[in-house]
């Protein structure tokens, strides 16, 4: 068995027993037990389960939702993103319940603000804006699509993907037109 299909065993057993029991109760022996390897061979891929949380949870979300990300088709990849979770929601919602909830929510929210900046870095391309204004204009809009994101995830995600992602597209579409109008002269 190779490196990477180890690693991918190891992901797959933790987020089954997600599917079962808290985070805060699942230890390196249970998942290691799960996986059927021994704990020396978690912690050769792993440094802990922390980082085996931000592992699954990069490889299951953000790595679809960064490729080729752009102006163009951020709403194929937030549905895509959402689609995902809601898949697996058992494990988001776990997540997210975890003494670890925490900084899995600033993970998604400086992740989320860090394409925005980008976007309207793409939107200004051949316009002067103060980097001060396009920061606070991220920020603004990672706050309320990760709020957005995480009240969805733990109210129980009765929502559609498809419902969610298409009025976080209407309030940033209307919102585009006062930016643009405003920083983009």
């Amino acid at each position: 068995m190779t490196s990477v299909d180890t690693k991918e065993l190891i992901s797959r057993s933790f987020k089954n027993l997600m599917e079962k029991k808290s985070f805060d109760k699942i230890t390196i022996s249970d998942i290691s037990n799960e996986a059927n390897v021994n704990r020396q061979t978690f912690y050769y891929h792993f440094h802990d389960k922390y980082e085996l949380l931000n592992t699954v949870f990069y490889n299951d979300v953000i790595v679809e939702l960064i490729d080729g990300f752009s102006i163009d088709n951020w709403v194929e990849k937030f549905l895509t993103m959402l689609n995902t979770i809601k898949s697996n929601s058992k494990f988001y919602k776990n997540a997210l319940h975890t003494s670890y909830g925490g900084e899995f929510r600033t993970y998604l929210l400086n992740l989320t603000q860090k394409l925005i900046y980008d976007l309207i870095g793409t939107l200004a391309e051949e316009h002067s804006i103060d980097d001060v204004d396009r920061s606070y204009v991220a920020k603004f809009f990672a706050y309320g699509i990760t709020g957005t994101i995480i009240d969805w995830i733990t109210s129980g995600m009765k929502d559609s993907p498809e419902f969610i992602t298409k009025h976080l597209k209407d309030v940033i579409e209307d919102c585009r037109i006062l930016i643009v109008a405003k920083y983009i002269k």
